[in-house]
């Protein structure tokens, strides 16, 4: 070992010391086995596992999340708050995957990764890299698909452990899973199977979604899928979870809205945030401002952790409306109540969320109500 000072970490019996000493080293952390009766070492009352003291925080976090470092196949049903992370590989999939484990600490669940593969039937020739394209047999692009997820999945997890050890990231549970099939359709049958507390997904910048309008996989989970869904634009840079500050609250006034702001208190416990309430005009524009103060009163009563305000917006021109209160005042999230509607409805006439993710760059939590 090197000249820099040696610390005692724990004293162990000697199975325990060496397996304490493997792990750490699995992890880059060096370590030495002393033992504590150095004048009878055969009669040893006990086996000390020293380190560098450099190393003492990057050991301490390794020690204090054993699970997470010592059996990478933990499994995450087992706890009962779980955050879903649909991942592509992209860099925006990866920028919502650190947010996704700092909303995960303060929330205290576990985090699932979960990545899709397209089945060549369905897609045929597929690149995998820049360079390399493959025209293969389906059966055998199949595996090669497979074997590539399974490949990048295993990457990020180490990364990711890197990172909660370097203290880049909190150190919450997570597992990882690879799927075939549609991203939308995976999503949607994962999430109804393990029923997430959120599910957390990168977008790209507003410019490209416009690009991309039919076939969005956000869109689609947004309208389809019955969890709330929190939505990063690639754009954003949101390197703490407290850099959010003030929330625009879309609601329809109507019960589903005390459902939406417990989610978004359930979510955003430890902030302090300032809430902008905003009623969505229905077909028949009310001009009576009462049901917003009342349900404001609510809020103020039942979550006195925020403070509100509230903002009127035209059945006219929603986004333009949108606009001009984005120009008012800086807004670090939008929160918008969805109700489900049928696939012809959602091409004809969007949702409000459905809207908002194409046309603006700003963080957005849609509950469905």
């Amino acid at each position: 070992m090197s000249d820099d000072r040696l610390i005692t970490l724990a004293i162990h019996t000697y199975d325990h010391a060496v397996a304490l000493k493997n792990l750490l080293e699995s992890e880059g952390v060096e370590s030495v086995l002393q033992n504590v009766n150095l004048e009878q070492p055969v009669v040893s009352s006990g086996i000390r596992v020293r380190i560098h003291e450099s190393d003492l925080p990057q050991a301490l976090r390794i020690i204090e999340n054993t699970d997470i470092f010592l059996n990478p196949e933990y499994t995450a049903v087992d706890y009962n708050r779980i955050v879903l992370v649909p991942i592509d590989f992209s860099d925006h999939s990866m920028a919502a995957c650190g947010i996704a484990f700092r909303l995960a600490a303060r929330m205290k669940a576990t985090i699932i990764l979960l990545n899709s593969y397209l089945d060549p039937y369905f897609n045929g020739s597929i690149q995998l890299t820049d360079s390399a394209q493959y025209d293969l047999a389906d059966t055998e692009m199949k595996q090669v698909l497979e074997k590539e997820a399974a490949r990048k999945m295993n990457e990020l997890k180490e990364r990711l452990k890197s990172q909660i050890k370097d203290n880049i990231l909190p150190a919450v549970k997570f597992s990882t899973e690879v799927a075939e099939g549609l991203p939308e359709e995976v999503i949607a049958e994962f999430a109804k199977q393990k029923k997430p507390e959120l599910i957390v997904m990168g977008t790209r910048a507003a410019g490209k979604k416009e690009k991309e309008l039919i076939g969005s996989v956000t869109a689609e989970v947004l309208d389809s899928c019955r969890f709330p869904v929190f939505t990063i634009p690639e754009s954003v840079r949101l390197d703490h979870i407290g850099d959010i500050n003030h929330v625009l609250f879309f609601n329809n006034l109507d019960q589903e809205d005390i459902l939406a702001v417990d989610a978004l208190a359930r979510t955003f416990c430890k902030e302090r945030l300032e809430v902008t309430l905003v009623n969505i005009p229905g077909k028949k524009s009310i001009s009576d401002t009462k049901p917003l103060k009342v349900f404001m009163a609510y809020c103020q009563e039942h979550y006195p952790t925020f403070t509100y305000t509230t903002a009127e917006m035209s059945l006219a021109s929603i986004t333009e409306d949108f606009r001009k209160i984005q120009n008012r005042q800086k807004i670090d999230l939008i929160v918008v109540p969805n109700k489900k509607k049928n696939v012809f409805a959602r091409f004809f006439n969007p949702s409000l969320a459905h809207r908002l993710l194409f046309h603006s760059d700003i963080p957005m939590m849609v509950i469905p109500v």
